[in-house]
């Protein structure tokens, strides 16, 4: 495996190294007078920054670290993850249409490898992953304008890419449109990802990943942010009946296509695609490898509402469920619970033969 996977490091070091003496001492800046300048404020999932409330561009400036670190994926199992902020999906970033982003990438000195960054908020080369190729120990920047309102994957595109993605290196930038989103009670940042390990599912200890189950597309794996039971417990998505609810889903590949679902729920509106466009009254949104979709719902009654990934076997034997607790008052004229239960009567067939 080794053997195998050095050629691509040393392309890929060949290729960072080439890219930062290719650039010069210092490099003339798009303008942004006038401006408000503002730090992103970044989040780890399940959590999103607060919506944005000002009526205006601003200039934007993202500090976004990676960092290489073991991490659980299931109980008794770690994974050595690559990581955008230490998490995995990586941080949420929000800004506005319109908005001019200075975009800082810095590579914990730890890291072992070079990484970038491709966002696909970005309308420029590599979607910036030519300006940001980072050796460990270093920092690079780039700045573009927030030109398309919508919800988008990043990833890094280092050499090579489907190994960096299938580690976990993505995650999911909002760009608000100039009047901001409509108003809800709860948002939540939530994004499945395929993992490809040596080991057979369960096996214990650090497992290391295959290089040869991630070409043939049979993950180990398939879970939502990053670790199997990261939305289950203590750790379970929460609200109270009566209040809406929004889902920043996405789907960081690197290989398969999630059918999103939450049992017992419709959703009201689907942004599908992570677009302007909404589809209503959904029952399951296919959200394809580096895609993304928005999902929009009222907690009617309380309960346990399961998501999961609707390729079923996915859900119960590689990890994709997740569980948003709904407490409050039942409510009977929309769902009773359980009404009767009783031997079913012996007699003539119904209904005819």
């Amino acid at each position: 495996m080794r053997t195998q996977l050095r050629p691509l490091f040393a392309c890929a070091l060949a290729g960072a190294i080439a890219s930062a003496l290719a650039l010069p001492a210092f490099a003339a800046q798009p303008a942004a007078a006038k401006m408000e300048t503002i730090q992103a404020v970044l989040t780890a999932p399940p959590m999103v920054p607060p919506p944005i409330t000002r009526k205006t561009p601003a200039k934007v400036v993202v500090d976004l670290e990676m960092v290489e670190k073991e991490m659980r994926i299931s109980d008794g199992v770690t994974y050595n993850f690559w990581t955008f902020g230490g998490s995995v999906p990586g941080s949420f970033i929000r800004i506005r249409e319109g908005d001019t982003v200075e975009f800082h990438l810095k590579n914990h000195h730890s890291s072992h490898v070079p990484h970038n960054i491709d966002l696909h908020a970005v309308t420029g080369t590599g979607g910036g992953a030519e300006a940001t190729n980072t050796l460990p120990g270093r920092e690079t920047q780039f700045t573009f304008k927030a030109l398309n309102p919508g919800l988008y994957v990043y990833h890094c595109a280092m050499a090579p890419v489907g190994m960096h993605i299938a580690n976990g290196m993505y995650g999911l930038i909002l760009v608000e449109p100039k009047d901001g989103l409509p108003k809800v009670d709860k948002e939540f940042y939530v994004m499945q990802g395929d993992f490809y390990t040596e080991g057979a599912y369960g096996e214990p200890g650090l497992q290391p990943f295959s290089l040869e189950k991630a070409i043939d597309e049979h993950p180990t794996y398939v879970v939502f942010n990053g670790a199997e039971g990261s939305l289950t417990g203590d750790n379970a998505l929460a609200a109270k009946a009566g209040e809406t609810i929004r889902m920043f889903v996405g789907n960081g590949g690197p290989n398969l296509v999630s059918s999103f679902h939450v049992i017992g729920e419709i959703f009201d509106k689907v942004y599908f695609e992570g677009g302007t466009k909404y589809q209503e009254n959904v029952q399951t949104t296919l959200i394809p490898a580096g895609g993304s979709a928005m999902v929009e719902f009222k907690a009617d009654v309380p309960g346990n509402f399961i998501l999961v990934d609707h390729s079923i076997f996915r859900t119960f034997h590689k990890g994709s469920l997740g569980i948003l607790k709904v407490d409050g008052e039942k409510n009977p004229e929309i769902y009773t619970g359980q009404q009767l239960d009783r031997e079913y009567p012996e007699g003539e067939p119904q209904g005819g033969r």
